[in-house]
């Protein structure tokens, strides 16, 4: 487990937005997203720019949030699968709980035209969570045949359980949101694994990925994280899976060490990163990027 950081840093210096208020503004349960790793250094230069366009999220005076997340897949991880071969029609399933709050839904994300994530949820009891309930089953599949037109069959099952504070700031102007997570802890099957404390993935959520988050970071010399699910991250680090090439680099950034033991298991995933060896980021005038997916010993 990482030790729990203090945030105020992070959160002080923001005004305070009601989460219906906040709802009001950007709910974005329709949207583009970009993910970002972002060092502590980095994030904390950026802090005063957000400042004069970004308001915070506040519930009885607290700012960050504890999420607890059981998310299912069936038993060839199908879902992990179809997001590491990036294809276009495929969903996750989650059942997630808002502490604090004391809220837990079910959640569904999709992906529809344009790449953009939509997400459906409905109220879920918490102490539910070993086994999909009827009407969740049918949630599911309802959900799943509205959106791709075609019946969706698998058995699901807990596949990973994950932890982490989140705090969220909403545009001033309305229609954007960025989620701030920290402290990630990942468990499954008995592994556990957890994130830098000096690390923070940014997720913006606007119409078109390209909001005035997505300007400051960039600005910055910050980059979107191509494979940057959290879920894929989660699984590869706890061992559920054998192939996990293309979420490597994500890993690095967030401090997730892999061993070379552990990449001589599966000669594919070794091949197929050695190949890769070659890519390259061009630095910038901030911090320099990533200049090769290399291999630590």
């Amino acid at each position: 487990m990482t030790q729990i950081m203090n945030v105020d840093w992070l959160t002080v210096p923001f005004s305070p937005i009601s989460l219906s208020a906040l709802n009001a503004k950007a709910e974005m349960m329709r949207r583009t997203d970009n993910k970002y790793v972002v060092n502590r250094a980095a994030l904390r230069a950026l802090v005063p720019a957000f400042t004069e366009a970004f308001d915070v999220l506040e519930i009885n005076e607290r700012r960050s949030f504890t999420y607890a997340t059981r998310y299912f897949d069936d038993t060839d991880n199908r879902a992990y699968l179809e997001h590491h071969q990036g294809v276009r029609k495929r969903m996750k399933v989650r059942v997630r709980r808002y502490l604090e709050a004391d809220l837990c839904f079910l959640e569904v994300k999709v992906k529809g035209g344009r790449n953009m994530t939509e997400k459906f949820r409905m109220p879920y009891d918490p102490f539910a969570v070993d086994t999909m309930t009827r009407e969740a089953d049918e949630f599911i599949q309802n959900t799943y045949h509205r959106q791709y037109d075609k019946p969706f069959y698998a058995h699901l099952r807990p596949s990973l359980d994950m932890r982490y504070r989140r705090i969220t700031l909403v545009a001033r102007a309305g229609g954007e949101r960025m989620t701030i997570d920290t402290d990630l802890n990942f468990s499954a099957d008995g592994n556990t694994c957890a994130t830098s404390p000096d690390v923070f993935v940014l997720e913006t959520k606007s119409e078109n990925g390209r909001g005035i988050a997505d300007l400051l970071l960039r600005a910055a010399g910050e980059r979107p994280m191509r494979r940057c699910s959290k879920y894929c991250i989660g699984l590869a680090a706890t061992h559920q899976v054998p192939r996990f090439n293309r979420f490597l680099p994500t890993m690095r950034k967030l401090g997730i060490n892999v061993p070379r033991s552990r990449l001589e298991q599966w000669p594919e995933t070794l091949s197929d990163l050695s190949r890769s060896a070659k890519t390259t980021w061009v630095p910038t005038d901030a911090t320099p990027k990533m200049v090769k997916h290399a291999i630590e010993a």
